[in-house]
């Protein structure tokens, strides 16, 4: 048996993500809460998931939605209290639900108190807490910032005449993970959470915390590339070891980590079992697949292939496949929603392709990781005008545009298919106003879809719907080690249309097609008798014929097979 297939519940479990902005607000102020999130345990419990990954709720002036962490041991007074979360755990216990934090500490928001002393002086204890290049040394080497107009990951502060460095907001200055202290700051309020009870963290950004303190020039050899650049930082790896060995080999806990710039090559770095580092990371390969080269958030204008998308998961599958464990996502809170993206969200293909990208990831080896509302197919909302984002990403780069005398109502089209706020728009629930999320208002606005069947209401009532397709599909999985821990081997390589592959257990083998296409499509596999075929789940409710060995697929169909 290799190390991969070795059981662990976080790799057998079902992973649902919560913006708690956008999940369910119970206070009428428009923002969602974690009474609101207890208040739908039940029904999350129904989807047959087993973990829920709860997006940033600890104290934070909200420069980046709570990524921006000002006190890392309470809780944002918009969401609730320190009780509120011990309810929250105590009820998702009943439910054998289990709790994944954000762990957010490449950097904090600037009125956390440790940033608050820093900038004081240069010889304030907490100095040392943050990078600091002072101003007589001239301007500082280039870094690049997602978050600050003119790119530049410096920021001048006067107090002290000194530029701190932030890869993101200028209210996000970067914690100085050289210093021991900073370390131990991080193990200890990680020590904190997990001795009230949570599960696990998500690790935002993780391989990014080691840093080169000479801060050179950036290497000619990464040709501009700032983001593998930042993930290679050199102490990275003793940190995470540092981090296992003092906190997460104490605990049974899982981890993930978010890991932009890391390669296959680099993978079992963070994750193979003798390292004992991490459990899992999120790769970035298929989120870059429709974006223009070397523009991390600008929508390619040529369409994505199959093939190409088939090579990705392939590729990933085979670097876990004797060691390490992989993570299997479609969206997230920073990327817009699978539907619109990796599907076809027009009226005669949402339904099939909704649940055929849950088929799929349902089907494949590795956790799999859900989106909020993606259980009941929600869509990119689309914003024609800048005035409704919130979303810092999408704000900061239009400025810059504007700045730069650049195409704003392309940038605007292109946020369209591109920006995060596609993705955190509030939980569709039911037909009343805004979609019974919220009674008065909603902190951003709610995609008018709802009212066309796009809601868990309507979806509960209907048997052939995605919400209960999903359960349905999640139970297969629950049902089949097999879709967990099976090998995997990719079929029809070269299709455009179909992915096809094999997943084998012990005696246990599966066929997986999935037509990623708008046209019927002919499946021919001489290894596969379909006749003696036993058909687990599809998702389209017509006839398809098959023979022996061929098989015609629907427009977004998704079947199961167990062959034999």
């Amino acid at each position: 048996m290799s190390n991969s297939s070795e059981r662990k519940w976080w790799k057998e479990g079902v992973v649902y993500q919560i913006y708690p902005r956008s999940f369910q607000d119970t206070t009428g102020n428009g923002v969602g809460d974690l009474q609101g999130i207890i208040k739908r345990l039940d029904y999350i419990q129904s989807l047959g998931v087993d973990i829920i990954w709860l997006n940033p709720v600890y104290t934070s002036p909200n420069d980046d939605n709570g990524y921006d962490i000002s006190n890392y041991r309470d809780i944002m007074a918009e969401f609730g209290t320190m009780a509120d979360i011990d309810e929250l755990m105590a009820e998702m216990k009943k439910r054998n639900l289990r709790l994944v934090m954000d762990l957010v500490v490449n950097h904090s928001s600037d009125e956390h108190q440790w940033f608050i002393e820093s900038r004081k002086s240069r010889d304030n204890p907490y100095r040392d807490y943050y990078h600091w290049w002072p101003a007589e040394k001239g301007t500082p080497p280039k870094r690049f910032s997602y978050f600050d107009i003119d790119s530049n990951a410096w920021k001048y502060d006067k107090p002290t005449d000194a530029y701190y460095l932030h890869y993101y907001s200028g209210k996000q200055p970067d914690l100085k993970w050289e210093n021991p202290k900073v370390r131990q700051e991080v193990y200890d309020l990680m020590t904190f959470w997990f001795d009230k009870g949570i599960d696990g963290f998500r690790m935002d950004v993780i391989s990014s915390i080691s840093k080169d303190i000479d801060y050179p020039e950036l290497p000619v050899r990464y040709n501009g590339d700032f983001i593998t650049y930042y993930a290679e930082g050199p102490n990275l790896h003793d940190y995470l070891r540092e981090m296992n060995r003092k906190v997460l080999s104490k605990y049974d806990v899982m981890t993930v980590g978010e890991a932009p710039g890391v390669s296959k090559d680099q993978a079992l770095n963070f994750v193979d079992e003798d390292r004992n580092e991490l459990n899992m990371f999120f790769h970035f390969d298929l989120m870059g697949l429709d974006r223009e080269p070397g523009e991390t958030f600008k929508m390619s204008q040529e369409p994505w292939k199959l093939t190409e998308f088939k090579k990705i998961f392939s590729d990933w599958d085979d670097t876990f496949s004797q060691k390490g464990w992989g993570s299997l996502y479609l969206n997230n809170h920073d990327f817009p929603r699978s539907v619109s993206r990796w599907g076809n969200d027009s009226k005669a293909h949402w339904k099939n392709s909704a649940t055929l990208l849950q088929t799929f990831l349902l089907s494949m080896r590795g956790t799999p990781y859900f989106l909020y509302g993606e259980e009941i197919g929600m869509t990119n909302i689309k914003f024609d005008s800048i005035t409704d984002y919130q979303d810092i990403n999408t704000l900061t780069r239009y400025k810059s545009i504007k700045k730069a005398g650049g195409d704003l109502e392309a940038f605007i089209n292109d946020e369209k298919k591109a920006g995060r706020d596609n993705a955190r728009t509030p939980m569709q629930w039911n037909t009343d106003i805004n979609s019974g999320f919220s009674e008065e208002k909603s902190w951003l606005k709610v995609n008018e879809n709802f009212k066309e069947g796009i809601n868990v209401a309507q979806q509960e009532a209907e048997t052939d719907s995605v919400l209960n397709y999903f359960r349905k599909m999640v139970q297969v999985r629950k049902d089949s080690l097999g879709l967990v821990y099976g090998s995997y081997r990719l079929l029809l390589k070269d299709n455009e249309k179909v992915y096809a592959y094999l997943r084998t257990w012990e005696e246990e083998r599966f066929l997986v097609l999935l037509n990623f296409s708008t046209e019927l499509s002919l499946v021919d596999l001489d290894e596969v008798q379909f006749n003696q075929a036993q058909l687990v789940i599809s998702n389209d409710t017509a006839e398809s014929h098959k023979t022996d060995h061929s098989f015609e697929l629907n427009p977004y169909q998704a079947v199961i097979y167990k062959v034999f």
